[in-house]
């Protein structure tokens, strides 16, 4: 894992110390291999991004997600690449938007638990302001589509349809919205 404590200290002192949480969440075969798909150069970590414009957050939706599932835009840091101008790299290539980052608000190191087998993986959560741009996504083949929701859309029509697939990495992303909605309500 090429993003280690020490490169995250600059931004720690920027952004904020964001909450840390240590999960364990099981995965089925598919997952596993979407997973492990993405561990290109040693990568074991995904940058979430909750992007607000106003009130409203954007959301994306990839190819396969059910009807109605949208959630945070995600991606990963590049070997080399600085986390700030990662970020603002991934929230332009999945929504179109140019962003300002405002908080670290969660670290979460979790284990995707597949038989006897552990994946560790880290989510580094930002808060972030969209400051340009246009609603719209520039990589189709990853991001079948883009929309704003407010936070009470996301936490009720589209937590439930994200649950109810039954899919654990949807169901991951539930938690892990759950998880940054309630520090964001609490200022913690």
């Amino acid at each position: 894992m090429y993003v280690t404590r020490d490169r995250l200290a600059a931004v720690e002192v920027k952004f904020g110390t964001p909450h840390e949480a240590h999960w364990r969440h099981t995965i089925d075969e598919c997952e596993r291999q979407l997973i492990i798909s993405s561990q290109k150069d040693g990568r074991a970590h995904d940058i979430t991004l909750f992007i607000f414009d106003g009130d409203k957050l954007a959301l994306i939706r990839k190819p396969g997600f059910p009807f109605g599932a949208y959630r945070a835009p995600s991606g990963g840091i590049k070997r080399g690449e600085d986390v700030e101008e990662a970020a603002k790299r991934e929230a332009w290539e999945e929504t179109g938007l140019l962003i300002e980052l405002k908080r670290y608000v969660l670290r979460i190191c979790v284990d995707f638990i597949y038989g006897t087998t552990a994946i560790p993986w880290t989510s580094h959560v930002f808060t972030a302001q969209a400051v340009g741009g246009t609603l719209g996504t520039h990589d189709p083949r990853e991001i079948e589509g883009v929309c704003y929701a407010m936070v009470e859309e996301l936490q009720g029509g589209i937590r439930q349809v994200l649950w109810e697939s039954g899919r654990p990495l949807l169901r991951y992303r539930v938690r892990l919205t759950d998880a940054v909605v309630e520090r964001l309500r609490t200022g913690g």
